[in-house]
């Protein structure tokens, strides 16, 4: 059985604490709804600090393999994940401030999160996940059994192939 972590945002940041570990891909619910399989383990790094503005942050360095479905095939497409990020963390009043920016204005270099009493750190990392994956992933070409009609498991018949001998009887 796997225990969840949780944090102290901001206590954690103030006090340079680092926090690593490993999740298995199975404990994050909305990452599973976009994976072949629930095989995998996601390691990660986790790292406070306050900058020269007295600005709290989380390093967060996540590595691992997410196992997506390739929309060409439908075949397994294995993903490497590898993000180095910087997290603010803002209270609530200057989240929606950000959100008041218009285009053009003022933009930050880091993405910022609410600081929470009670961070769940598999949450974090299953959303830092979900915001690098593809929209559409893809096997790289000639690897994928879509286009060149080939893979270990044999060919794959085109589903237009039935329709192109009528057109040809004609």
């Amino acid at each position: 059985m796997y225990a969840r972590s949780f944090i102290d945002c901001l206590d954690f940041a103030r006090n340079g604490h680092e926090i690593s570990g490993k999740v298995p891909v199975a404990v994050m619910p909305r990452l599973l709804d976009m994976l072949a399989n629930p095989e995998g383990i996601i390691a990660y790094t986790a790292r406070g600090g306050v900058d020269r503005q007295g600005v709290s942050y989380l390093d967060v360095t996540i590595s691992g393999i997410c196992r997506l479905r390739c929309q060409r095939c439908m075949g397994v497409l294995e993903h490497l994940v590898h993000i180095d990020t910087r997290l603010l963390l803002r209270d609530q009043a200057s989240l929606d401030a950000l959100d008041d920016i218009v285009p053009g204005g003022t933009e930050e270099e880091y993405d910022s999160i609410l600081a929470e009493a009670q961070l769940d750190i598999p949450s974090l990392l299953e959303e830092e996940i979900l915001l690098s994956l593809p929209i559409a992933p893809k096997h790289e070409t000639g690897v994928c059994r879509a286009i060149d009609g080939k893979s270990g498991q044999g060919a794959v018949p085109n589903p237009f192939g039935a329709l192109a001998k009528l057109k040809v009887a004609k």
